[in-house]
Formats: structure tokens, sequence, C-alpha cells
């Protein structure tokens, strides 16, 4: 599939080694690579993209001004903004699965652990490279775990409930989600930076490729398997 035609995806692949539902609790170990793999990946992008310095993801954007307009730590923000998007799953009819505790867990066990080992750019140009070969990473990461099918992570889970709903392709519905969020967030106070901007316009037509690139080889795997 063309980098044209990726953009332009309009559902989650579904390949031998997803998760025939969301809900399943006995999940087959084959599928437990990719899920585990995927989400280890989307953490190392984000630790890239805080370690290269050029500003954070929109949604980090959004929980600085959530905590600028309340009495909330950043943390806490963050808290409840997951919590708000788990609440608007409801009428979108998403459904949650193992995927999700497991993506709050390890992505954040991932940036915690490689951070400290990343290094640190010297130059904005170095830096903004750093970033987009971080958001490069969380495509292919997002790629891996929501192929799965083993239930999204809140934000993304937000993506692919309203892409289900309408059919909209996936870079379209993740870009003005990420747009949206940021422009919130600025208005609220929060600090924008190239980074901010970069995985805004550009974590869409990442997770899109990621999942074009991942459904692509794993159906040929598939093809070649019979």
């Amino acid at each position: 599939m063309t980098v044209f035609r990726a953009f332009k995806l309009r559902a989650i692949p579904q390949v031998s080694w997803s998760a025939p539902h969301p809900l399943t609790i006995r999940i087959p170990w084959v599928t437990w690579i990719p899920l585990l793999l995927g989400l280890a990946l989307f953490g190392l992008g984000e630790a890239m993209l805080v370690a290269a310095g050029v500003g954070v993801s929109p949604w980090t954007v959004l929980a600085q001004g959530v905590a600028l307009t309340t009495t909330l730590s950043i943390g806490w923000a963050s808290l409840l903004i997951s919590g708000v998007v788990l609440l608007i799953w409801i009428p979108l009819r998403q459904m949650p699965g193992i995927g999700t505790l497991c993506n709050a867990v390890i992505i954040s066990a991932m940036l915690e652990g490689a951070l400290p080992y990343l290094p640190r750019p010297d130059t904005v140009w170095s830096g903004v490279i750093m970033a987009a070969l971080g958001i490069l990473i969380i495509g292919v990461g997002s790629g891996l775990y929501l192929i799965a099918n083993c239930g999204p992570g809140p934000r993304d889970g937000l993506m692919t409930g309203i892409q289900r709903r309408t059919g909209w392709p996936v870079a379209a519905i993740r870009g003005a989600i990420e747009v949206t969020v940021v422009s919130l967030g600025f208005i609220l106070g929060g600090t924008v930076g190239v980074g901010t901007l970069m995985f805004a316009i550009g974590v869409g037509p990442a997770v899109a490729l990621g999942l074009s690139i991942v459904g692509g080889l794993a159906t040929r795997w598939d093809h070649r398997a019979r």
C-alpha cells in the first residue's frame, strides 16, 4: 500500500493474530507479542518526544492548561481528562479490553525507563529530527497494538470510536483530535512548542502509515502461511 493510500485508511485492519474481540479474556499468545511490542514502541516514541526538548504532546498541553485553570496538578489533570475521554466512549460504543489497561501501564513504564538513557539534542534542528523520529515510532507502535484488537487506550479509543461511527479516514480523525486538543490547551494557558505542532499535525498520518505497514506485512504473512 502506498503512503497516499495509507492516509485514506478507513478501518483498523484485522489479521490472523488480531484478537477476535476487545473483551476477549483468553488472548492468544501470538497476539500478546504485537500488543506488548506496540505499546513499548509507543512509550519509546513518547520518551523521544520529551527528550527532544522542542515541545510536549498536545494532550500534555491540555493537561497543563487544565492545571493552570484549576487547583489540580498536571498529573491529576491528565487523569481527569482520561476519565472524560472514557465517558465519551459510551455514545461511541467503544469497547475497552486488556489492551486498555496495558496501555496505561506499559507506555508509562517505557516512558520512565527509556527517558534517562536517551540523548538530549544540543541544537533545535537535532531536537526536531528526534521528535519526528519519535512520532514515526509512535505510529508504528500504534499500528501493532491497535491491530492486536485488545482494546485501545483512552485517546486512541476516541479515534477508533469516531472512525467506526463515521467511516472517515483514520489520519484525518486523529489529526483533527490532536489539533483540537492542542488548541484548547493553548487557550487555557498550556505551553506549545515546535514538537507539539509536529505531533498534532503528524501523528494522524504516522498512525495511518503504521496501521498500513503492519496490516500489509501481516496480511502477506497470512497468505504465505496458507
